[in-house]
């Protein structure tokens, strides 16, 4: 129970702290609104536990063994971030212009194999909550199992945010400033990258 407890926490801390999954999605939110942005954290929810389970089947060995293969996915990456980064600070404000639809299903759940962050937690949790010795794969069941459990409601509140950000800046400097945060933030999240 003690370790469940403790990949649960884990879990949470790592889905609903600032990253480009949950800064996409309360900029989306500010845009389109939460139903509209739905798809996109389902994307999430099922795409990352579904990169744990491939990278513990063997997925991720390729990418230990050819570093530059790790490299170009991290620039790949980056390059898609600070893209999305403009996409978001740019974004007009609601009435001004149509806003771009919300990254979709299956963008978001191709989005994890590129996203900095996501490779960070992977990399973290299956040498964290796995026992050496063990059979890997029902190890990472559960680890995947927890994290699509919590995953969907650390991204409403993130949606939620982004819905309130919009009422609450429903002005068009104000809410152009919480996109240019939210840009800034998502750009910020590349710094790992650059080691």
């Amino acid at each position: 129970m003690e370790y469940l407890l403790t990949l649960m926490g884990f879990a949470i801390a790592t889905s609903a702290t600032p990253g480009p999954n949950v800064l996409m999605i309360a900029a989306s939110a500010a845009q389109v609104g939460v139903r509209r942005v739905i798809p996109h954290m389902l994307g999430v929810s099922l795409g990352f536990p579904a990169m744990i389970l491939a990278i513990a089947l063997g997925l991720g060995l390729p990418l230990a063994s050819y570093p530059w293969l790790h490299r170009a996915m991290q620039i790949l990456g980056g390059a898609w971030l600070l893209w999305l980064a403009w996409k978001i600070a740019s974004a007009p404000p609601p009435g001004e212009a149509r806003p771009s639809p919300p990254l979709g299903f299956l963008g978001a759940a191709a989005f994890q194999w590129v996203n900095p962050k996501a490779w960070m937690i992977v990399l973290a949790a299956l040498p964290a909550f796995t026992t050496p010795g063990e059979p890997l794969l029902p190890q990472a069941v559960t680890i995947a199992l927890v994290f699509a459990l919590v995953s969907m409601p650390c991204l409403l509140f993130w949606a939620w945010l982004g819905r309130e950000a919009r009422r609450v800046l429903g002005d068009g400097a104000r809410l152009r400033a919480f996109n240019w945060s939210m840009a800034a933030l998502l750009v910020l999240s590349l710094l790992p990258l650059v080691r």
